[in-house]
């Protein structure tokens, strides 16, 4: 089992917004209006307050990430993500910063209910808001650059590639 104590406070601060930075990623694949990023950003919220499963460590990380929201304290920390063409190519090397984390200070199991955990939280931003049509006509639930983002997640983490649901 791992705890906070195993970690360096760098270490500690990657893992607590590493969903919130699965979730920007998508927002980032295929930016849209406000009242689609807001679905999309209460859609990550949602999972990072409530891990997929009782690893420890998770249940740490959402407690403190709740104690964080409660104190109206940034959860990204000193992460800075400019706009623009590095924006995607930044959160996913914080990404890969996070899976070094994982792969040596972090519990096997732990480590893939993490993983899993980044990528639940970044379908539901990809799948909380309809990405293009017009009035929500031939919209899709999951746009191609949002199915695109969700690929290079899953590379960032190591994970297999799967068929990302919702895109028709």
């Amino acid at each position: 089992m791992t705890t906070k104590t195993d970690l360096t406070e760098d270490e500690w601060s990657r893992l607590l917004r590493g969903p919130l930075v699965a979730g920007l990623a998508i927002s980032i694949a295929d930016p849209g209006g406000p009242i689609e990023a807001t679905k999309e950003t209460i859609a990550t919220i949602r999972v990072m307050t409530s891990p997929p499963t009782d690893e420890q460590l998770l249940a740490d990380i959402a407690g403190e990430i709740k104690r964080l929201a409660e104190r109206r304290e940034n959860p990204f920390g000193d992460l800075r993500v400019e706009g623009g063409a590095m924006a995607s190519q930044h959160v996913l090397d914080e990404l890969r910063a996070i899976d070094v984390v994982l792969r040596t200070k972090v519990d096997e199991a732990e480590a893939e209910a993490y993983r899993g955990w980044l990528l639940a939280a970044a379908q539901a931003s990809a799948e909380a808001a309809k990405e293009g049509g017009f009035l929500g006509i031939a919209a899709k639930r999951v746009s191609e650059g949002e199915a695109d983002m969700l690929e290079r997640l899953r590379d960032a983490l190591g994970m297999a590639s799967q068929v990302t649901p919702g895109l028709e």
